[in-house]
């Protein structure tokens, strides 16, 4: 089977790797043009294009370049490919285009399926594998396997949890695709993950515990959840605890640390997290820190 594989970020090369460590035929790669990144803002190629120039794959960067009458793929696999395939490609191949999806769909279509589950406290999520069709994440479903998520878990590491799944997942359904029988989505289940926006990223600690810890955990450690300090913005990791105590400080107050954390005023009692990163610094502990005398008791996050 001839397949021709979409993506672009390293959550899609890793799913690319294993298509290759398995054998499967990769017969071309479409994925974003490259960018400048870093703070050098150096131009670099995508994590998908490094792999597939490695293993000698032709790379394109636009679908309309793909010479598909030489190619001849058999079925297009798509991971985090970052741009819309317009709807004349989707039938173009004998078996289709199909996706690889970070949710349970229909729930979290769209550009950000993992920040937003973790962002909304989900307790469950999970991969599907869908056929691709003109409307966003919409097409029928073929596979669609579900995992828990720990209560404290951060970005990190559900990511890579489902980078996992999707891959076992992906060699099961590579064995056989048109064997699949299609489900179609409930449209009206369908919620939608926006992309994530510099604001979203603010933690508003007059907000309960459950959610400030939600906040944090969701960019933890990409990109990173933020609040203003003593006028600067600085960085939060690693959400330890909730402590639901009533206390009189002002929500955001750093009522305590200790080798576990800063402990921060909500509305309803308490975050601890462990971790703190200042502009063009290093993360560290609150409680190296409050030894280096960049945080004190009784500072305020804003």
């Amino acid at each position: 089977m001839r397949i021709i594989f979409l993506g672009t970020p390293e959550y899609a090369s890793k799913h690319l790797e294993v298509l290759l460590e398995y054998g499967q035929n990769i017969v071309g790669v479409v994925t974003q043009s490259d960018k400048p990144s870093g703070r050098g803002q150096r131009i670099s190629s995508s994590p998908v294009k490094e792999v597939a120039l490695k293993m000698r794959i032709p790379v394109f960067e636009r679908i309309k370049d793909v010479p598909f009458d030489m190619l001849r793929p058999d079925i297009g696999i798509v991971v985090a490919y970052g741009a819309l395939i317009r709807e004349k490609y989707l039938n173009l191949l004998p078996l289709g285009f199909y996706n690889v999806h970070p949710s349970l769909l229909p729930r979290y279509r769209g550009a950000a399926p993992i920040h937003r589950a973790l962002e909304n406290g989900e307790r469950v999520t999970g991969v599907t594998i869908f056929r691709l069709t003109k409307e966003l994440d919409a097409g029928p479903i073929a596979m669609q396997v579900s995992i828990e998520i720990d209560e404290y878990e951060n970005f990190d590491s559900l990511e890579s949890r489902l980078i996992e799944t999707g891959r076992n997942m992906l060699i099961d359904f590579l064995k056989n695709p048109g064997s699949f029988q299609l489900s179609e989505q409930d449209a009206s289940q369908a919620t939608y993950a926006s992309k994530i926006g510099s604001e979203d990223l603010i933690v508003d600690f007059s907000m309960n515990a459950e959610k400030v810890k939600n906040k944090i955990r969701a960019y933890d450690s990409t990109p990173g959840a933020r609040a203003v300090l003593n006028g600067q913005f600085v960085k939060l990791f690693g959400v330890k605890k909730v402590l639901r105590w009533k206390n009189d400080a002002v929500p955001g107050t750093i009522v305590h640390i200790d080798n576990e954390g800063g402990y921060i005023s909500t509305l309803d009692g308490a975050v601890v997290v462990s971790q703190i990163q200042f502009p063009s610094k290093r993360r560290i502990t609150f409680l190296s820190a409050m030894n280096g005398r960049l945080v004190s008791i009784g500072d305020r996050f804003s």
